[in-house]
């Protein structure tokens, strides 16, 4: 099992400005690099919240490709996904899965996604660590986890980031922007998830870091 958690994030590490503006953060040479790593993994993980705000199809667009494509992963405990939604709207042709806390909601479910019920752990949140397992249970070994913010702060703080893709544009927003990750409860510096930084490429004006778990 192998969870990649990539960020696109400006110099200051923000994903958005706080009107939630971010397309778009990085460029185009970078955007292209992800909708690779993207066809590099079993599944494409992004919080509900992402869902409703940018409508993404999370699939793999790049010229003349035509391998398969990733299973789509939204955490939504309440199923507040809509029927008009990109993802649903394709769930019959790209596999695509709701991680909920209640029983499945059939409008989603007539429509051909697959929801999958976890435990509640705070605020009504899924346990990540069971969606993994389950997840993994079905075969998508390889997650690729796109965020936003506390989805990115949530699998760190439950330790299940094995690596780091990091897409860092050469802009500032400043301390009102989003921040890329949410709270980690972190209290003491030993206590802060550590990452080893393995290679470092230039694409366009933008930085890719990459980081392996240390």
């Amino acid at each position: 099992m192998s969870v990649t958690l990539k960020l696109a994030t400006s110099l200051d590490g923000r994903i958005a400005t706080a009107s939630g503006e971010s397309r778009w953060i990085t460029g185009p040479e970078a955007r292209e690099q992800v909708h690779r790593l993207r066809a590099d993994h079993d599944a494409v993980v992004i919080g509900i919240e992402t869902a409703l705000a940018d409508d993404p199809e999370l699939t793999v667009r790049l010229p003349g490709y035509n391998g398969r494509q990733p299973a789509r992963v939204v955490l939504d405990s309440r199923q507040r996904l809509t029927s008009s939604s990109k993802l649903v709207q394709t769930a019959r042709d790209v596999t695509t899965y709701v991680i909920a806390t209640a029983p499945p909601n059939p409008e989603l479910t007539d429509a051909g996604v697959i929801v999958l019920t976890a435990p509640a752990l705070a605020e009504d949140r899924p346990d990540l660590k069971t969606v993994v397992r389950a997840l993994a249970e079905r075969g998508l070994t390889n997650l690729f986890v796109e965020g936003g913010g506390q989805v990115a702060g949530s699998f760190l703080r439950c330790g299940l980031v094995d690596c780091l893709e990091w897409f860092r544009s050469p802009k500032v927003i400043g301390g009102e922007g989003r921040p890329a990750i949410g709270a980690l409860a972190v209290a003491a510096l030993s206590e802060a998830p550590h990452f080893r930084r393995v290679e470092v490429n230039v694409l366009g004006d933008d930085l890719w870091e990459r980081y392996a778990r240390g």
